[in-house]
């Protein structure tokens, strides 16, 4: 036995069900013992590819995604997934090959201080420098990687240490428990803020669905009737059509969401940072309210806005002692009437597809088990104002990143790991380019993905800011040379078509939907379309930019 065999049995003991990876030099050791191992190793086109689809494995199944590339080039092309795992806090576990420990540090060939690189982007780093402790630091590195806050763990593995014999598989003792901050005393002064609030308002982000307390979350909102806006990662933690769910807030919210905040005497953060695209202009958010924030990472606790109380721990048990029935009528009809007067008018001019209407159309006819993962731009906004979630785990997309080229790689990895689901990527005409060839790898996986492609032969959101905020001067967004991307879907093995009027919109969702394997519908819309509301930089939510009279019923 050998250190690659060491990494390997670990992988197995944490119920590892594939990897993705690509194989180099530095890490042939490691790709010769895969051969072997109880589980499918998944050959991407691209290392990013193989980080971002880890981070869409884990995020649709709540496993720990694993990615393995190369020294040099394949480490550093990792670099942008393993950062965007660790601002969305994603459990990741990132081995990467290295030149032999006597070569480190002379500038040897393909060699990169990846450990040095990803320093500020990863939650552990790990240099291994003898064989034997592989199996303990792998399997501590899954450890540290699920634990409280989920992240992205980095392995960085000389070569000479991959074929270096191993006689034990010894384990670590496991991690000693990190004390919580005792909120016992806090609970009480909380619930007394809930029951004196006369506008109560819940404020939900990523942090619910990462602790999977989707349940106890629903519970508290069910039952103490308040309404609740939601940041980017925070849809789906109620099913975005509940009748008290007001939209996400933020730059490109929802009026009545924002409104909300501005008008609420109390805010309830669960599992949210205050992060500038929720808060505009921090000074004005939520003018008028006392805060309470729940948060299991005491980093968070005050980062942005200091609370009145705090939550710092596990969520559920918090949610669960603050679940008290206590409806405020007159608030919360309030907040409905501003759901009411502010809903989408879908109803565009034109005989060209709207992608809003698109969207609210594809969602109430996919099926229930449906997991979106979106790419980053326009398209990415459109989808979360437009599309019905029913869990956080059915909308995958880079939140804190915001990484282009993120949707069709997250689409293989939610695949994968839900093989009997039906998974949709929702991509713009910038943004799959970014990663076109792992359509090499659905084809070569007859994974049945769905490719929503929305092209407007520009780069949207770059240029809507163009037009509002840099008078017009339209630099380097033109993709009017775009391919011919049914033709180039059909070059990898994979079928498409192409929709631009509003007859066909209900020809393609069916397409899409029911299409016998993978597909691409290419769906052309006007280069000119904006998202709708938009806060303008520096100022607060309720100084909400509107644009086409149809995108907002008054």
């Amino acid at each position: 036995m050998i250190g690659a065999d060491a990494i390997i049995k670990a992988l197995e003991h944490e119920g590892t069900d594939l990897v993705f990876g690509y194989p180099g030099g530095a890490i042939m050791p490691v790709f010769d013992r895969l051969l072997d191992a109880g589980f499918q190793t998944i050959l991407v086109r691209h290392e990013q590819g193989a980080s971002l689809a880890a981070d869409g494995y884990a995020r649709a199944t709540g496993k720990v995604g694993v990615c393995i590339a190369t020294s040099g080039p394949g480490a550093t092309n990792l670099v942008t997934g393993i950062a965007n795992a660790f601002l969305d806090s994603v459990p990741m576990v990132c081995i990467t090959g290295q030149v032999a420990t006597p070569m480190m540090g002379t500038d040897a060939f393909q060699e990169v201080d990846i450990f040095g690189m990803c320093l500020g982007v990863v939650k552990h780093s790990f240099v291994a420098r003898h064989a034997h402790e592989l199996y303990g630091m792998v399997r501590r590195a899954f450890e540290i990687a699920r634990s409280g806050r989920p992240g992205p763990v980095l392995i960085d593995l000389p070569k000479d240490i991959s074929i270096h014999p191993v006689e034990t598989l010894d384990a670590w003792p496991p991690l000693e428990p990190r004390p919580t901050l005792v909120t016992e005393s806090a609970l009480p002064r909380a619930a007394q803020m809930i029951r004196e609030a006369e506008r109560p308002l819940i404020y939900v982000g990523g942090g619910v669905g990462i602790a999977g307390c989707v349940r106890a979350f629903r519970n508290f909102v069910n039952t103490t009737r308040f309404p609740v806006v939601a940041t980017l990662k925070g849809l789906g933690s109620i099913e975005t059509e509940h009748p008290l769910f007001l939209g996400m807030l933020g730059m490109h919210g929802m009026k009545a969401a924002n409104y909300a905040v501005e008008n609420c005497d109390l805010l309830i953060a669960i599992g949210a940072r205050f992060d500038d695209r929720a808060t505009g202009k921090l000074q004005e958010f939520a003018p008028n309210a006392r805060v309470i924030h729940m948060d299991i990472d005491p980093a968070e606790i005050g980062k942005n806005r200091a609370p009145e109380v705090s939550l710092c721990g596990p969520l559920e048990p918090n949610l669960k002692a603050l679940t008290i029935p206590l409806e405020k009528v007159d608030w919360l009809e309030q907040c409905l009437v501003w759901k009411d007067e502010f809903r989408w008018n879908y109803e565009a001019p034109g005989d060209g597809i709207y992608a809003p209407r698109f969207l609210q159309l594809l969602s109430r006819l996919v099926p229930r088990r449906t997991i979106v993962t979106a790419d980053v731009g326009q398209h990415q906004m459109w989808l979360a104002q437009h599309f019905a979630l029913q869990h956080p785990t059915d909308h995958l997309t880079s939140g804190g990143l915001g990484t282009m080229g993120y949707g069709v790689p997250a689409a293989i990895g939610a695949q994968l790991g839900n093989p009997d689901a039906l998974v949709i990527c929702c991509s713009g005409d910038g943004s799959i380019m970014m990663n076109i060839q792992e359509l090499a790898t659905i084809n070569r996986y007859s994974l049945p993905v769905k490719i929503l492609l929305f092209d407007n032969q520009r780069l949207g959101m770059v240029r809507q800011w163009q037009e509002l905020f840099f008078q017009e001067r339209y630099s380097a967004v033109d993709l009017s040379d775009n391919p011919d991307f049914v033709a180039l879907a059909r070059s990898f093995g994979i079928d498409g078509m192409t929709i631009q009027d509003r007859l066909d919109e209900m020809p393609g969702i069916d397409y899409l939907i029911n299409h016998p394997g993978p597909c691409l519908l290419h769906v052309r819309i006007d280069p000119q379309e904006n998202v709708w509301p938009l806060v303008p930089p520096g100022k607060s939510n309720i100084q909400m930019m509107e644009g086409s009279s149809y995108a907002l019923s008054r």
